[in-house]
């Protein structure tokens, strides 16, 4: 009888935002695939869970994934843990779930933690629809999807690196507008978790003066809806006119 392959989310921060069913699930997998074993030992030693790591990085996945199919095939239950957050989610895991999926394999993914969502719960802007874009490519099509995303009406989440926050938010800036509302989340889950809040301009002007450090996720403001946009220009025209 064939096992199964979990995909389990671990803490982005705070170790005890673990769930009940991820550790048992962890505890009684034959084996467990982590992005940095090194990273991952010390949550597993946190809830006493010994052995039976392997290393699954988006450096070896290609090599390693037909033969984590083949030991699923053959009956072991397997684990797939990222260093923080929910796997396949700006981590590994999309290739091995699709090659799994495609063999009829079961794949079971537990709720649990990722950044994205508390950062734009926490943000006060709209939730109830909004776009995942992960991390930015660094250099070839950044700015075309800049340029594709202005007219993006739903709230805009991006992770970044805190080396690259302030270019980043000025290109924001550039491309959306210096008054667009946004939020950065720094640190989520953890002591010093914090929430900067403002337009991108005043805060890429906070962290000119403040250095980011930690993981870093930021939330825009989507662009007015052209029916918006047309009653905001709409009373700006009405105004003008009784100023005149």
């Amino acid at each position: 009888m064939p096992g199964r392959l979990y995909i389990v989310p671990t803490p982005v921060g705070n170790l005890e935002d673990m769930t009940y069913r991820a550790v048992k699930v962890l505890q009684e997998a034959d084996l467990i695939l982590a992005e940095d074993t090194r990273t991952s030992s010390v949550l597993l030693h946190h809830y006493g869970i010994t052995g039976k790591l392997q290393s699954h990085h988006k450096f070896n996945e290609h090599k390693t994934v037909e033969m984590i199919k083949e030991r699923i095939i053959g009956g072991l239950n397997v684990a797939l843990i990222s260093d923080a957050g929910t796997p396949g989610i700006s981590d590994p895991g999309f290739l091995l779930v699709r090659t799994c999926a495609a063999e009829g394999i079961e794949v079971q993914t537990l709720p649990g933690a990722t950044a994205c969502i508390p950062a734009v719960v926490s943000s006060g802007l709209p939730c109830d629809r909004f776009c995942f874009e992960g991390f930015l490519p660094v250099k070839k099509g950044r700015q075309t999807l800049l340029r594709a995303l202005a007219d993006e009406t739903r709230t805009m989440i991006f992770y970044e690196s805190p080396y690259r926050l302030v270019k980043t938010l000025e290109q924001f800036a550039e491309f959306f507008g210096a008054d667009r509302e946004c939020s950065v989340a720094r640190e989520i889950s953890k002591i010093h978790e914090q929430h900067s809040r403002g337009t991108l301009e005043e805060v890429a002007a906070w962290y000119r003066e403040h250095e980011p450090k930690g993981e870093i996720v930021i939330v825009v403001a989507g662009a007015p809806s052209k029916k918006r946009k047309e009653e905001e220009d709409g009373r700006h025209g009405h105004r003008s006119r009784e100023e005149e």
